[in-house]
């Protein structure tokens, strides 16, 4: 037999990340516990005071299982995260510090407690910087969350995670992947780019990954194209002004009066020279100035060009200059010494008696 046949797969070799499960982590493997204590602080908003007051006792509930101290301060308004001497996960203490987070962002109790599980993060994705202009970041932010909420429901549902989107941040709960799919949408969603494009595609990928022929190919020519536009076009300049060639030496100093008098000739003549050839220079203006003034007033009086002949007219005129007028003359003649026989013939025969008579 060959070696190919007795090869066999590497199990360091992962095939699919995705899908491999996480050990999980046991008290026994930390038995000595935490040496240091670590804590952490969020603030939350006035509004949110009332709703962190009834779910307290729940928070405290969910957090003293992993051995964390919980503190609710609502003069200063903040919310504390510490860990204690029977802590023994070391992990468990940003959990708890991302589980505060989401309470603070309006998250609800039930899908912020789920953080706490070793296959569901969350992530906060900061929106409000990504457009400068409030209305378009106010359009953009409901087209994400669509009619009704469709929008954000199709995506909840294709991602496997918890979505909400509040003021200038977007919050999501759910596996790894699936926040690196919400996190492309919402980028894309306030870069002017539809969402509806990003879930044609999760679907297709959906279809696509139970398909066994498929599954291992390319699946660029099944996924929709998103369309790139520009709107914010920079408004062009009605004269563009060519730039200079560079040169490292400075522009030439503005020609003063004396240099101009110099390139001229007039500084090596006298004033009275200087104010005389002035005078004569003005003269000269004012005759050329009183020239066209005359043309122009004059140009009222000179008759319009007279429209042309009439093709009728052009014709008969060639045709004219063509004729021969001596022989026109000789048939004319000649019909007339006819007419005159013609006449002179019948009137000799009314006049001639009849045999009869």
């Amino acid at each position: 037999m060959s070696d190919s046949n007795n090869e066999e797969v590497d199990p360091e070799v992962v095939v699919n990340a995705w899908k491999m499960k996480l050990p999980e982590f046991k008290q026994e493997h930390n038995p000595h516990g935490l040496l240091e204590e670590s804590s952490f602080a969020t603030l939350f908003p006035k509004y949110r005071e009332v709703y962190l007051r009834e779910c307290w006792p729940l928070v405290k509930k969910a957090l003293d299982e992993h051995n964390i101290k919980a503190e609710l301060d609502v003069i200063e308004g903040s919310m504390t995260v510490k860990t204690s001497r029977k802590t023994w996960d070391p992990y468990i203490i940003l959990k708890a510090r991302d589980m505060v987070k989401l309470l603070a962002r309006s998250v609800p109790y039930e899908q912020a407690v789920k953080v706490l599980k070793d296959e569901v993060a969350c992530d906060i994705i900061k929106i409000g910087t990504q457009t400068q202009n409030k209305d378009r970041f106010v359009k953009r932010r409901q087209r994400l969350i669509g009619p009704n909420g469709s929008t954000l429901k199709a995506l909840e549902l294709l991602t496997s995670c918890y979505v909400l989107v509040q003021g200038n941040t977007v919050s999501a709960v759910g596996p790894y992947r699936g926040l690196q799919q919400v996190r492309r949408v919402v980028e894309d969603t306030m870069e002017n780019v539809h969402p509806i494009y990003h879930i044609k595609a999760l679907m297709i990928k959906r279809e696509l990954a139970r398909d066994e022929k498929l599954k291992n190919e390319s699946w660029e020519r099944f996924l929709p194209t998103i369309p790139h536009k520009n709107t914010s076009k920079r408004k062009q300049p009605a004269k563009k002004r060519a730039k200079k060639e560079y040169t490292p030496f400075p522009p030439a100093p503005p020609e003063s009066k004396v240099d101009k008098l110099l390139a001229t000739g007039e500084y090596f003549l006298k004033e009275d020279q200087r104010k005389h050839r002035k005078k004569n220079e003005n003269q000269e203006k004012q005759e050329q100035a009183e020239v066209r003034r005359k043309e122009r007033r004059e140009s009222a009086f000179i008759p319009p060009q007279e429209p042309s002949t009439s093709s009728g007219a052009k014709e008969l005129a060639s045709s004219s200059s063509n004729i021969n007028v001596e022989e026109l003359k000789n048939k004319i003649r000649k019909s007339q010494t006819k007419r005159l026989a013609q006449i002179s013939s019948s009137m000799n025969e009314d006049a001639a008696p009849s045999a009869y008579d």
